[in-house]
């Protein structure tokens, strides 16, 4: 357009997704991962925040579940309360 000195783009998309849409997911990203024992995390939401909770054997484990976590879509906070367990 003649004139046009500039554009400001302030648009923002926001990912809404429905609750139980986004625990199921994430407990199916879970399972996918062999590394990790799905069955010892549960998945509770509240609105866009995920708390995890459970027992694991492996620090790397938690991390990979705060992540699966992290990875699904809506998802705006991770609270991540899994206790590591050595044998």
């Amino acid at each position: 357009m003649p004139g046009v000195k500039g554009v400001s783009n302030e648009i923002v998309l926001k990912t809404v997704a429905k609750p139980n849409k986004v625990k199921l997911a994430i407990e199916q990203a879970l399972i996918r991962n062999a590394e990790l024992d799905a069955e010892t995390i549960h998945v509770a939401i509240d609105d866009a925040a995920v708390t995890l909770t459970g027992r694991i054997r492996s620090w790397s484990e938690r991390t990979q579940a705060t992540e699966a976590a992290w990875n699904a879509p809506g998802v705006h906070a991770v609270q991540n309360e899994i206790f590591v367990v050595s044998n």
